[in-house]
C-alpha cells in the first residue's frame, strides 16, 4: 500500500482584477489623502514646494508598486514582505518583521485609519464644535470591528464593500480636483504667485513632510499579501507592470 500524501492548505482562488484594483485604490485612497495635505504643507511652508514633495511621494510608490508587481508574479504565495524576506533572508529576519508589524505598525495604521474616519463621520452632527473623544473613539472602534467581521465572512462579499468604498471615495476625490480646477479657471491663482516662497528646507521639514505624504500613497503593497486568492496572479501583474 502506498502512503497518502498529505493535502496541503490552498486559499481560495476568489479575486477577480476588478477586486484586486480596489483593493491597492481603496486602500490607497484611504484617510491619509483627506488628512494630510494641510501638514504637509504647514510643514514644508510653501504650495510650489508642496507640490514637489507630492509628485516625489508618488514617484515612489510608483516605481516600488512596480518592484512589488514583479515579485508578487516571480514568488506566488500570500503574506507580502513577510514571505518575500523569509524566502530571501531566512526566517530570523521575517519573524522580527512579522512581530514587528502583527503588534505595532499594523494596529497603528489602523488605529489611525478608524480616527480618521471616525473624525469625519461624527464632525457633521456637532456643527461649529469638534465631536467628543469619546465619541470619536467609540465609532472608530466599531468600525474597525465591523470591517474585521466583513473580512472573517466571506472574501466575495468584502470585496464588494472594498469595490463600492473605492468608488465613493474616486468620487470625492473627483469631486475635490473638479472644484479644484474651477476655481483655477476663474482666476484664483494666487498661491502659484511666488510658490517657493518661504520654503522650510529644514531636514525635520523635509522628513515630515515625506512621511506624510507616503503615508497617503500607502496601500499600493497590500494585494501582495492575498497573491494565492487571486484568479490569474500572472495576469494581474502584467496589468500592474503595464
Amino acid at each position: 500500500m502506498t502512503e497518502e500524501k498529505p493535502q496541503k492548505l490552498k486559499l481560495k482562488r476568489e479575486l477577480g482584477m476588478l477586486g484586486a484594483v480596489s483593493l491597492i485604490v481603496g486602500t490607497a485612497v484611504g484617510s491619509g489623502i483627506f488628512m494630510t495635505p494641510q501638514t504637509v504643507i504647514s510643514s514644508i511652508g510653501s504650495p510650489g514646494a508642496s507640490l514637489v514633495i507630492w509628485a516625489s511621494c508618488g514617484l515612489l510608490a510608483i516605481l516600488a508598486s512596480f518592484c512589488y508587481a514583479e515579485l508578487g508574479t516571480v514568488i506566488r504565495e500570500s503574506g507580502g514582505e513577510y514571505i518575500y524576506i523569509l524566502r530571501t533572508s531566512g526566517p530570523v529576519l521575517a519573524f522580527m518583521l512579522i512581530f514587528s508589524s502583527v503588534l505595532f505598525v499594523r494596529p497603528a495604521a489602523i488605529a489611525g485609519m478608524g480616527l480618521s474616519f471616525a473624525t469625519y463621520v461624527a464632525t457633521p452632527f456637532y456643527g461649529d464644535c469638534p465631536p467628543p473623544v469619546l465619541v470619536v473613539k467609540c465609532v472608530a472602534a466599531a468600525a474597525i470591528i465591523t470591517l474585521a467581521i466583513v473580512n472573517c465572512m466571506n472574501v466575495r462579499f468584502a470585496m464588494s464593500i472594498q469595490v463600492f468604498f473605492t468608488v465613493v471615495k474616486v468620487l470625492a476625490l473627483a469631486g475635490i480636483i473638479i472644484g479644484g480646477v474651477v476655481m483655477l479657471i476663474k482666476g484664483h491663482t494666487e498661491n502659484f504667485e511666488n510658490s517657493f516662497e518661504n520654503t522650510n528646507v529644514g531636514v525635520n521639514s523635509i522628513g515630515i513632510a515625506f512621511y506624510q505624504g507616503l503615508w497617503s500613497y500607502d496601500g499600493w503593497n497590500n494585494l501582495n499579501s492575498v497573491t494565492e486568492e487571486l484568479k490569474r496572479p500572472e495576469v494581474s501583474g502584467r496589468v500592474f507592470r503595464g
